[in-house]
C-alpha cells in the first residue's frame, strides 16, 4: 500500500480505490497485453478517460514525483496518455508546469516520422507512466524510446501495480519505480 503526502491528496486516493474497485475491476478469465492470464481485470482507461477520476489522478501521480526535479510525463501510447495530460493539467493549476508527451508504439511512417509526440524530450527528465502494469513492458518500451531520444528518465510511475514482476523488471533496468495504488488496496492477489 501506498500513501499520499497529504491528508487531501490522501482521502483523494481512497475514494479513486473505491472507484477502481467499484468500476474497473472485471473478474472472468482474461489475457492480458502481456500474454499472461489473469481471473481479474483492471481496466484503467474506463477511469483514466473518466471525469470523476482523471483529475485525482493527475494530481496523484504529480505528488508521487514531488521530490523529482521533472520537466515532462508521459509513456506508451494508450494506456500513458489521458495520465500524461492529467499530470499535466494538475502541475499547471499547482504552479509547477511539467509538460506531456505521447510515444507512439512504431514511427509514423508519413509527416516528420517521429515516434515521440508533444513535449520535446532531449535534454530533459522525465518520468514514464503507465495505467497499469503487469511485466513493465510498456513502460520499459517507451523509456528505451525516450532513453534513445536523449532524455533523462527519473522514474517510472503506474496508477495501479498488479504486483507481478514489473517493479522488479523496471528497477532491473536501471529506473525508479513508484505506485499509486496496488493490490493490497484493491483487496485482489497477484496472479
Amino acid at each position: 500500500m501506498t500513501a499520499a503526502s497529504t491528508p487531501e491528496l490522501e482521502s483523494e486516493r481512497r475514494a479513486l480505490v473505491d472507484l477502481i474497485a467499484a468500476e474497473a475491476v472485471f473478474h472472468g478469465d482474461f489475457t492480458l497485453s502481456s500474454g499472461k492470464k489473469a481471473t481479474y481485470y483492471v481496466d484503467m482507461r474506463k477511469l483514466t478517460l473518466d471525469h470523476r477520476a482523471a483529475p485525482a489522478i493527475g494530481r496523484l501521480v504529480l505528488d508521487a514525483v514531488r521530490d523529482l526535479e521533472v520537466d515532462a510525463v508521459g509513456g506508451l501510447t494508450l494506456g500513458a496518455d489521458p495520465i500524461a495530460n492529467a499530470v499535466m493539467h494538475a502541475s499547471v493549476a499547482a504552479g509547477t508546469p511539467v509538460d506531456a508527451f505521447v510515444v507512439r508504439k512504431e514511427p509514423k511512417d508519413h509527416g516528420r516520422g517521429r515516434q515521440i509526440e508533444g513535449a520535446e524530450v532531449a535534454g530533459k527528465r522525465v518520468v514514464i507512466v503507465e495505467d497499469t502494469s503487469t511485466t513493465g513492458g510498456s513502460p520499459l518500451k517507451a523509456a528505451e524510446v525516450v532513453a534513445a531520444a536523449g532524455a533523462e528518465i527519473v522514474a517510472v510511475v503506474t496508477v495501479v501495480d498488479r504486483k507481478t514482476g514489473a517493479q522488479a523488471a523496471v528497477e532491473a533496468a536501471g529506473y525508479e519505480w513508484r505506485s499509486i495504488i496496488d493490490l493490497d488496496d484493491l483487496g485482489l492477489q497477484a496472479q
